[in-house]
C-alpha cells in the first residue's frame, strides 16, 4: 500500500444554492465573481473548506462573510466531482441548499464580489463552474421534499394566509393545484395552525392567518397533493 503522502488531494469546496420566496417568485441568490476563472460573470456563492473546518463551518463562513447573513435553513444536497469542473484543477464540491425568506435579511457581497442578486429560478442568466447543474439539483430537490418535509415555511413570513401557502406551492412545484383539494388536505395533515387572527383584505373580506405547527412530527409529514 502506498504511504498516505504519496497521494495527491483534490481541493475542496462547498457551494451554496440559496433560494428565496417573495412577489411569488422562487428566486435563487447569486453572485457577479470578481476573480478568475469566471470574472466579471454570475456563479453560485462558494469557498474552498479550510484545514480547520468542517463543510457546516465552510457553509456558515460563505453565508456570513460573502453574503450577509446567518442562522437559515441548511441541507447538504450533492458532491460534483467531474475532473474537469474547475479551469483551476481538481476540485471535488460538496453542494448545500439553503432557504431564507429575504425580508428577514439585507444580503450584502462580501469583498470578492462585484455583485449579490436575486434572479428568479426561471430567469437564470449563464453560470460560471457546474452550477447550472448543481442549481438544476437543488431545484429538484426542493420541489420533492416539499411534499414530506414541511421546508416551505422557512420561505414565509411566520403567519401567513391559505392562499400564500397556495401560491408558494403552486410556485415551487411549477404546477397548478386545485385550491379547495390543497386546503383540505393541509388542513387534515395538522401541518398549520389557526392563529385566530384575521388580515384584512380586499372588498372587506379579512382572511385567516394561520402558523407552522411546531410541535408537528415531522418525519412522519406527507403531503399528497395529486
Amino acid at each position: 500500500m502506498k504511504p498516505f503522502s504519496s497521494y495527491q488531494n483534490p481541493a475542496l469546496a462547498a457551494d451554496l444554492v440559496v433560494f428565496g420566496y417573495y412577489d411569488n417568485t422562487l428566486s435563487v441568490l447569486l453572485l457577479n465573481s470578481k476573480a478568475e476563472p469566471f470574472k466579471d460573470c454570475w456563479t453560485l456563492p462558494g469557498a474552498f473548506v479550510q484545514m480547520e473546518e468542517t463543510l457546516q463551518q465552510a457553509c456558515s463562513r460563505i453565508l456570513t462573510t460573502k453574503l450577509g447573513m446567518d442562522k437559515v435553513y441548511l441541507e447538504q444536497l450533492y458532491t460534483f466531482d467531474d475532473p474537469q469542473r474547475d479551469p483551476r484543477g481538481r476540485v471535488v464540491a460538496v453542494a448545500h441548499y439553503a432557504l431564507i425568506n429575504p425580508k428577514k435579511f439585507e444580503v450584502v457581497a462580501g469583498q470578492m464580489a462585484n455583485d449579490v442578486r436575486w434572479f428568479p429560478v426561471k430567469k437564470l442568466p449563464a453560470l460560471g463552474f457546474d452550477h447550472k447543474e448543481m442549481f438544476g439539483v437543488a431545484l429538484q430537490r426542493l420541489r420533492s421534499k416539499i411534499l414530506y418535509f414541511p421546508v416551505g415555511f422557512e420561505l414565509l413570513d411566520e403567519q401567513f394566509t391559505m392562499t400564500e401557502l397556495h401560491e408558494l406551492y403552486e410556485c415551487i412545484l411549477g404546477i397548478g393545484i386545485d385550491r379547495r383539494n390543497f386546503r383540505r388536505k393541509i388542513l387534515d395533515s395538522e401541518y398549520i395552525i389557526n392563529t385566530g387572527v384575521k388580515r384584512e383584505g380586499l372588498q372587506n373580506r379579512p382572511a385567516e392567518l394561520y402558523k407552522f405547527n411546531k410541535k408537528l412530527k415531522r418525519n412522519n409529514f406527507q403531503l399528497n397533493i395529486s
